[in-house]
């Protein structure tokens, strides 16, 4: 897994509110990041703005329920010629002075969570016990971690002696007009029916009550718009990228299918 070399034109990100600034303070002072939100809110496109911002490269790290401590440090590789040491993407990422950032972190188990702790305080520190080593974070290494609050609540959560090594940013939907901007931007459509896409998003977020555990999210929005401004027509962009994506229960489906013809049709 390779640093995401920084890019030479700024990642499309619209701030909505002081995330920016809070997390330039975060990184001059040295402290470990959560970013805390719904699904396709646009967590990840903040991180990779603010490594652009910071003129940092970035490593991210997919969260799962396999993902191992020595996923994240490092294994010896059996060669031809004996073991090799080889650096996980955390390693690298202490070493080289990057934003490592882990995506979904309540995904991995509670033992793996438990390696990046002397990373969040003082210490700023990885011991990697395979080889006796302690790595110190280079300078310009941050910390940054998210996950789902609503969709973890049900399933796992994070423990409160690692949630407490971290400053919390929130994250949800942006408001309609920015959201209308964004979906604009990156999904090619014009502007009035990037702000139909929103009202329907809006519409449907408005279901979470009768059952639909997830939301429509600024992403598949996106999605939808890149399909219309292919020439897909709109209700069938709509169903595959926004009704299909969220549910397969009959009265669900045909509600938000009910939704996507009373607004388009």
């Amino acid at each position: 897994m390779a640093p995401v070399p920084q890019a030479v034109q700024a990642p499309y990100y619209l701030p909505t509110g002081q995330e920016v600034a809070v997390f330039e303070q975060c990184y001059a002072r040295q402290l470990a990041v959560m970013l805390k939100g719904p699904t396709g809110c646009g967590k990840t496109r903040f991180v990779e703005y603010m490594a652009w911002r910071l003129g940092r490269p970035l490593i991210t790290i997919a969260c799962h329920d396999d993902l191992s401590a020595s996923d994240l440090i490092g294994r010896f590789l059996i060669r031809h010629d004996g073991t090799a040491w080889q650096d996980g993407p955390l390693t690298r990422a202490v070493r080289e002075g990057a934003i490592c950032y882990l995506d979904e972190v309540v995904e991995a188990r509670q033992d793996t969570v438990v390696v990046l702790h002397p990373l969040t305080d003082h210490r700023r520190m990885l011991p990697i016990d395979k080889t006796g080593e302690v790595v110190a974070a280079a300078e310009g290494f941050q910390l940054v971690v998210s996950y789902n609050p609503g969709y973890q609540r049900m399933l796992k959560d994070m423990k409160p002696s690692t949630r407490q090594r971290f400053v919390a940013l929130d994250f949800d939907f942006p408001p309609a007009d920015l959201e209308a901007a964004i979906v604009l931007h990156e999904g090619g459509v014009e502007p009035p029916m990037a702000r139909g896409l929103v009202a329907l998003g809006q519409r449907l977020r408005g279901l979470r009550d009768r059952g639909l555990a997830e939301v429509p999210s600024t992403r598949l929005l996106i999605a939808a718009a890149r399909l219309i401004a292919s020439g897909i027509a709109v209700p069938q962009a709509c169903h595959a990228a926004i009704v299909s994506p969220l549910s397969d229960e009959p009265s669900l489906v045909s509600a938000m299918r009910d939704l996507v013809d009373a607004l388009f049709v």
